[in-house]
């Protein structure tokens, strides 16, 4: 389901070797405890005109960390934000148009803090299925 969220129970069921209504009432049960958690389209942010993708680190001034939390879910810009540990308060995933929307969104968050852009060449990885425990 991971891979492909709208493949059938059935099929699913053949693949793991149980009826359509034990695979349903399994995903009703993982859906009720919280393990799947939506359903969602990937979009492709290039073909939607988002030219630049980035990853921007934030090390928060002093008393600006809380403001700056306030703040970053109003950004269209931000695709992900995690407060993470070490020096920096802050990583994010940014779409942009193109250089000069990054400047223009840089110059909103050097309000805050110190940045730092890594801009994305391509992804290696992405949205890797969790994979299942051995032992």
């Amino acid at each position: 389901m991971q891979e492909n969220s709208r493949e059938s129970f059935a099929s699913i069921g053949r693949k793991v070797g149980l009826t359509p209504p034990a695979v349903a009432e399994r995903v009703k049960k993982m859906e009720d405890l919280g393990i799947i958690t939506g359903y969602f389209a990937r979009v492709s942010h290039a073909m939607a005109g988002y030219q630049l993708k980035a990853i921007i680190t934030l090390k928060a001034f002093m008393g600006k960390l809380k403001p700056f939390l306030e703040m970053v879910v109003t950004l269209d810009e931000v695709v992900n934000c995690y407060r993470i540990t070490g020096n920096e308060n802050i990583i994010m995933e940014v779409i942009l148009r193109d250089q000069f929307h990054l400047e223009k969104f840089i110059d909103k968050l050097i309000l805050y803090g110190e940045t730092r852009t890594h801009i994305i060449l391509s992804d290696v990885v992405a949205d890797a299925p969790i994979k299942k425990r051995r032992g």
